[in-house]
């Protein structure tokens, strides 16, 4: 009798267990009708809640969300201070607001979606390949005199990890301010002794934190990806390395690593030092003081803007951005992509630029560093197949740069890639840049890698194998969520 008994309360609470499942799946199933981004997410991601709720019920709480919680409540903690501050920025960025001439590219779109403005009286230099940028960071970082902003989205306990560190402590042993921020999931490997040397140095650590909030508790899904350095509020950097040896060409399995960088001098800059603050402020509630009186470069007058984008944001910043630049495009579009799955306007705008004959080039890697990421952006080579496009694959090494140019007159670099993960789910930073001499530099830069890559004809992939094929098709499935 006592076994009957034990097994009737097991059968109910499985009952019970299934039940709840089912429950929730179909409240889940509600949510994602309501808030999911697209139609197709949205019949995704209800019929797979309501069928399999017992796997799709966890997966849509850590992986299906779109937009980030609770960042404007954090705002809002500190509405009035966080207010006069930004009035203040503006107001000391004023005098160096830049005008563009009748013919040449209006950013009146990117000013109004990201309330920056396109500056004047910046310097900026290209940084190629890592010991290029680490020798420049490494040079700023020994020249502060107040203050050192330093956030990566992967920091490794390597040899240039160590050496990042050291600088870091020593600084800070003279009594410069150093604020580090680093992003858990690009940095999940990073020892706690490497951070706690730190702090014990006086450096200020954080990381981002983006779980922090109810809505977030089991988010995986959003992840700062961005890069910035900024000492002083007058020197900036942004670009594409994260802090590792394979950043320097280390690692044998991707050796050459080729990626990308720019500093920045100039009012900019101060832009650059907002985008940190504003990360800094989510992580640790915490507004460090900062100058923020910009100060123009002391040679050059290059135009720059930052361009920051975020699943906070109501518009899709990064997405908009590069569609506003490729529709833009008359002469040439030359974009480096290593992670080439661009959504469906990105997509229309490639297009089109061909059509209007626009010399449209795309630069990515002969290597991938993820199969799935890899193998789907084939699909979109195809789709764009028959228009005169021209791609190329990087042979030498991994290619890891988030570059483009736009006819004769704006260059952009940066952290946001060609996918989805960057359009809407990644906190990312762009430095837009208007200036002939960095056009002409950033175009031998491109044909230097052409040099060192094979074109790749659309056409020749439908005679690759079955089992190649299908792997394109079935990555592809997962270009929502990459």
């Amino acid at each position: 009798m006592k076994w009957v008994k034990r097994k009737g309360k097991k059968a109910m609470l499985i009952s019970t267990f299934v039940t709840l499942f089912y429950i929730l799946g179909w409240l889940s199933a509600a949510n994602a009708v309501m808030t999911a981004r697209t139609a197709q997410g949205a019949i995704a991601w209800s019929i797979s809640l309501v069928t399999f709720p017992f796997v799709a019920v966890p997966a849509y709480w850590v992986f299906g969300r779109s937009k980030f919680e609770g960042f404007l409540g954090a705002y809002d903690e500190r509405r009035s201070e966080i207010d006069a501050l930004v009035a203040d920025i503006r107001s000391n960025m004023s005098e160096f607001r830049a005008t563009t001439a009748d013919n040449k590219p209006s950013f009146a779109a990117m000013e109004r979606l990201t309330g920056a403005m396109m500056t004047g009286r910046n310097a900026a230099e290209l940084l190629i390949n890592g010991d290029a940028t680490f020798d420049s960071i490494f040079e700023g970082i020994e020249r502060a005199e107040s203050y050192i902003l330093v956030q990566f989205y992967m920091f490794h306990d390597d040899g240039l990890g160590r050496r990042m560190r050291d600088a870091l402590v020593a600084r800070a042993s003279e009594g410069i301010r150093v604020l580090v921020l680093y992003d858990e999931v690009g940095s999940s490997g990073l020892p706690d002794d490497y951070v706690e040397s730190l702090r014990q140095a006086g450096v200020e650590v954080s990381s981002f934190n983006p779980t922090q909030g109810l809505g977030n508790r089991f988010q995986l899904n959003f992840r700062n990806h961005r890069k910035i350095v900024v000492v002083d509020g007058r020197v900036g950097w942004v670009g594409g390395h994260n802090v590792g040896d394979e950043y320097l060409g280390l690692d044998p399995e991707f050796s050459p690593w080729r990626d990308t960088h720019v500093r920045l001098e100039g009012p900019v800059a101060v832009q650059l030092q907002a985008v940190f603050l504003s990360d800094w402020y989510w992580a640790t509630r915490q507004i460090p003081v900062l100058d923020w009186q910009p100060k123009a470069a002391p040679a050059g007058d290059t135009k720059a803007m930052i361009v920051a984008s975020a699943p906070t944001q109501q518009l899709e910043t990064a997405g908009l951005m590069f569609v506003d630049a490729l529709s833009a495009a008359r002469e040439r579009i030359w974009l480096s992509a290593p992670y080439f799955v661009p959504d469906e306007a990105v997509m229309k705008a490639l297009e089109l630029a061909a059509l209007r004959g626009v010399d449209v080039r795309i630069l990515m890697p002969g290597k991938g560093d993820s199969a799935v990421v890899f193998l789907a952006g084939y699909h979109y080579v195809q789709q764009l197949r028959g228009l005169g496009i021209t791609f190329y694959e990087y042979r030498p090494g991994f290619l890891h740069e988030k570059v483009g140019l736009v006819d004769n007159d704006v260059a952009w670099v940066g952290t946001a890639n060609f996918d989805n993960r960057s359009f809407r789910l990644n906190f990312e930073v762009t430095a837009l840049i208007h200036d002939d001499d960095f056009v002409r530099e950033m175009e031998a830069m491109f044909e230097a890698d052409f040099q060192h890559a094979t074109t790749l004809d659309p056409e020749s992939l439908d005679e690759r194998g079955f089992f190649w094929r299908l792997g394109v098709s079935l990555s592809r499935l997962a270009a929502p969520v990459l």
